[in-house]
């Protein structure tokens, strides 16, 4: 099982009623969320661990978990409200506006994680789940606790205007790294997170550390996986984007849908993964993510689809 491990929340993306008036309609969302739909969707084994609340929102953030067939059983419930995100669409992009003061997600706190089960061979991690504080915190510590046993895989998707304290967050980050086999980043992440390195030095310095694969995606540009042995590339689909909400959540689901079903997930395989077995992961999710791009909200493929 791949357990993906971050917020889950509402996105409440711009629309327009029967009226013609602008309002705001209330989708399923989250970085982590998306990823673990995403799985579901192409037929993985995957699970979710957050903070859920009880109330409306969170009824339907269960609800859409199992309709992708994504275990939540992890997951604790709580009265708490469900975090909103307000998107702001502009050619595309996505900008968002958190409101998740006393969240049912962010008050989550390290004497609750989970015992994480036998089944599970991967633990993913991210989105803006990282930086505020209790769940920064527990998040970091179910990294740390599970690393020398599990596949880590951390897409930290950065939000700097979520992010108070750049410092910390950023130290946070480099903490996390250090224990992960896959990092998946953007060029914005990158320059954010490393800003006194070039993208190249940044990149060695987290092979160095001991991540196996460094994944940089680049939107209608296509993708890259750095690898102690070099470079592979795998150009982007070209679609008409109708939104970016959730693609780069899909491009992380795709790869390791990919390596799963091409040699499984095993940690021990990490470091001595083949160029081929990369290129046809990138390939996959790069597809996968595509197709999320070129419908409107975080709507991932099914695996018929791609």
């Amino acid at each position: 099982m791949i357990l993906c491990c971050g917020e889950a929340l509402m996105d409440m993306l711009p629309d327009t009623n029967g009226n013609g008036e602008h309002v705001l309609r209330p989708v399923t969302g989250g970085s982590v969320f998306n990823t673990a739909i995403a799985l579901g969707r192409l037929e993985e084994d995957a699970g979710f661990f957050s903070g859920v609340s009880t109330d409306g929102f969170g009824r339907s953030l269960i609800a859409s978990l199992e309709d992708a067939g994504v275990s939540h059983g992890s997951c604790i419930r709580s009265s708490r409200p469900t975090t909103l995100a307000v998107v702001d669409l502009s050619d595309g992009d996505a900008v968002y506006t958190f409101y998740d003061e006393g969240s049912a997600g962010r008050m989550i706190t390290t004497s609750e994680l989970p015992t994480i089960p036998d089944n599970v061979s991967t633990l993913l991690f991210g989105g803006i789940s990282l930086i505020p504080e209790p769940c920064g915190s527990a998040y970091e510590s179910l990294l740390i606790q599970n690393a020398s046993d599990h596949i880590i895989y951390i897409d930290p998707n950065i939000r700097p205007g979520f992010i108070d304290d750049e410092v910390k967050h950023r130290e946070r980050i480099h903490r996390m790294i250090a224990h992960c086999d896959i990092v998946k980043v953007s060029d914005e992440d990158l320059s954010w997170i490393e800003p006194d390195r070039d993208h190249a030095g940044a990149i060695q310095k987290w092979l160095d550390g001991g991540t196996s694969i460094v994944l940089l995606s680049r939107g209608g540009e296509g993708s890259e996986a750095h690898t102690a042995s070099g470079v592979i590339t795998a150009d982007a689909v070209k679609i008409e984007v109708a939104d970016t909400v959730g693609a780069g959540d899909t491009f992380s689901a795709g790869f390791l849908a990919s390596l799963n079903q091409q040699i499984g997930l095993e940690k021990s395989k990490m470091a001595s993964l083949g160029n081929a077995t990369i290129q046809t992961a990138l390939e996959f999710a790069n597809k996968a993510a595509a197709i999320t791009a070129s419908r409107d909200g975080a709507n991932p493929p099914r695996l018929s689809e791609i």
